[in-house]
């Protein structure tokens, strides 16, 4: 019997386990030592100065906004083609989320779409490193400079990428913060958790209060200082906090960074020569020296032209042992912003609902063997053909 290929899944190994056991005998299961461990190697695969490690890459992007202070019913950019934590960071900021259709190669945000979206109210671009290939982010600095916006990268698909000028991912050399996510699907995981990193000192240290309720501990921070027991609390915050077991599943898996990585890129080439010359179907676009560690491998299928709507296809596939997913539906598309914002109008979107009405993802995680790579690509073949 074939056994089940998901779209996505985490690898964990003796190694992952020892170093878990490890924190389950120690004295601290949280707001101990593991998670500055896992900082500190974060910064050193990014070269970013500083990290603030947290629950899951949703709170990430809210604290993340959250720590620029900015003035209520302002504006912040993002993509329609994410998941829905890229916009509702700015809602539950109070801010207005506008989008911005995307690029028909890359699928990621199109900076010359952004120019055009900007108004005075605009403070905060959300650009997103879609299925893990990294944004034009020349382009995007340009525009925040030009405007004066903050930029936060969305980067929950991207550990290990790298930008076009060979930088890598998370080094804040362009962006004021950029936000990490260690799902169980993602590159690398710590089960559920986030981190941001930043080179802006004012910034982490608006992390660190939002992360743990918006208190502090730090003496020079403080108003008044009575004794080793006062802390203040100084901002509104949330418990934001990542546990001393997930800190250190994911510094085990962060050293295995490189060869998932690898593993990833074999299976993401035996796709493409596999797909590239098929009728009806379209692979993912890589810009040149942009070195991508892939999330996602979606393709993009005409499934008008084949005769069979996606559901369709997604469940002879599924019948055959193999799981595939829809990486995503246009968030300003869901009930909640079409009650709160207006009717989602697809013209207005034309690149992202095209991109929408066709794209699939299929398989790709580092334990993926060879022969599971080739009989996921003969049976979408044998189903899209």
């Amino acid at each position: 019997m074939q056994k089940f290929i998901p779209y996505g899944r985490q690898w964990i190994d003796e190694d992952d386990k020892r170093a878990v056991e490890a924190v389950l005998s120690s004295d601290y299961l949280t707001q101990g030592p593991a998670i500055e461990q896992f900082e500190n190697a974060i910064k050193e695969i990014t070269g970013a100065k500083y990290c603030v490690a947290v629950s899951n890459a949703t709170q990430g992007l809210h604290i993340a906004v959250s720590a620029l202070d900015i003035d209520e019913g302002s504006e912040g950019i993002t993509t329609p083609i994410t998941f829905v934590a890229s916009a509702n960071c700015l809602i539950t900021n109070n801010l207005i989320p506008v989008f911005v259709d995307i690029d028909s190669k890359t699928y990621n945000i199109s900076p010359k779409e952004i120019e055009k979206k900007v108004t005075p109210k605009t403070k905060v671009l959300i650009p997103v490193d879609f299925a893990g290939q990294a944004v034009d982010i020349d382009a995007i600095k340009k525009i925040a400079e030009k405007h004066q916006l903050f930029l936060i990268e969305d980067a929950a698909h991207a550990i290990g990428s790298n930008y076009a000028d060979g930088q890598p991912v998370g080094c804040c050399h362009k962006s004021d913060m950029t936000v990490f996510s260690f799902h169980p699907v993602k590159t690398i995981t710590s089960g559920e958790g986030g981190a941001i990193t930043t080179n802006n000192e004012v910034f982490y240290k608006r992390l660190l209060k939002l992360r743990t309720v918006g208190i502090t501990k730090n003496e020079h921070e403080l108003s008044k200082n009575p004794g080793p027991w006062y802390y203040e609390m100084q901002m509104l915050g949330s418990n934001n906090r990542m546990t001393d077991i997930q800190a250190a599943l994911g510094r085990s898996q962060l050293s295995k960074l490189k060869s998932f990585k690898r593993r990833r890129r074999e299976i993401v080439n035996m796709y493409n020569k596999a797909f590239q010359n098929k009728s009806n179907i379209t692979i993912p676009h890589e810009e040149k020296n942009v070195d991508s560690c892939f999330h996602l491998y979606v393709l993009q299928i005409d499934f008008d032209k084949i005769g069979k709507p996606r559901k369709q296809v997604m469940e002879e596939i599924k019948q055959k042992g193999i799981g595939t997913q829809v990486h995503y539906i246009p968030v300003n598309s869901q009930p909640y912003y079409t009650a709160k914002y207006g009717k989602y109008i697809p013209e207005e979107y034309p690149v992202a609902e095209s991109y929408y009405n066709k794209c699939l993802s299929i398989p790709l995680f580092p334990m993926m063997s060879d022969e599971d790579a080739e009989y996921v690509v003969k049976t979408v073949i044998s189903i899209v053909s």
